[in-house]
């Protein structure tokens, strides 16, 4: 997996979570979620917060970050 996509997950996430909070209905890797499922979404997002961060810790993650 790339940093590139790492981070572009983040971001999908991020705005799925702002969405919901505005009150709309969204769909994330094929299901639609809601108010309802905004816990669902924030673990989303910091279990790919966390694979990001993961390239900038010396040997962590899937090897050393690429500058």
């Amino acid at each position: 997996m790339s940093q590139a996509l790492a981070k572009k997950m983040v971001d999908a996430y991020v705005t799925a979570e702002l969405d919901v909070l505005d009150g709309k209905t969204v769909i994330v890797n094929g299901k639609t979620m809601g108010m309802e499922d905004l816990e669902q979404i924030r673990k989303g997002r910091m279990e790919w917060e966390r694979r990001v961060s993961s390239y900038f810790r010396p040997n962590g993650g899937f090897g050393q970050a690429q500058f």
